[in-house]
């Protein structure tokens, strides 16, 4: 039994020196490969800059140019996708600053209609020039577009003065 492993020992250990020839003539011949396919690889790249072409006929030549048409086409179509992508998106955008646009807009004109219907409550009557005055308790409001400042009055009756009691103001909106 010891000589039958001894003799495994040794058929094994020879099979290693023998693996790591092997396997060094193997990464030289991979090495060579490899360099072989770059030197290839960047001469067809300098062929494809128009570099390097003396060395060429008409059919290597037909070649190259039909692979760059080729080339050229894919990458028009990879740059118009990119714009159509692009393009859908902008209106996309441009949609939800609309509806947004469109939103404001109601919003406005439901906040116009209450400051109306507001107006016509405190027996008001809007001027020509913003500024709205009335009847029935003293109020006026100043309203300017833009930077320029708004200024509200506000005031209750004196019911005091005549003995009355006052009442509780009532908004409806």
């Amino acid at each position: 039994m010891k000589s039958l492993l001894e003799r495994y020992q040794q058929v094994k250990e020879g099979q290693q020196f023998m693996s790591a020839s092997a396997e060094a003539k193997f990464w030289q011949a991979e090495g060579e490969r490899l360099r072989q396919q770059l030197h290839n690889l960047q001469e067809n790249n300098r062929q494809l800059l128009g570099q390097h072409l003396s060395g060429l006929g008409l059919e290597d030549l037909s070649g190259l140019e039909k692979q760059l048409e080729t080339s050229l086409h894919n990458i028009r179509l990879a740059k118009d996708q990119l714009m159509i992508d692009e393009i859908e998106e902008f209106n996309k955008k441009g949609n939800l600053v609309h509806q947004e646009n469109v939103e404001l807009h109601k919003k406005l004109n439901i906040i116009h209609q209450e400051n109306i219907y507001l107006q016509t409550k405190l027996n008001g009557q809007p001027e020509a020039n913003g500024v709205i005055t009335s009847s029935s308790s003293h109020c006026s409001i100043a309203a300017r577009d833009g930077a320029n400042l708004v200024r509200l009055e506000l005031s209750q009756p004196h019911h005091a003065e005549r003995g009355e009691e006052p009442e509780s103001p009532t908004l409806g909106l």
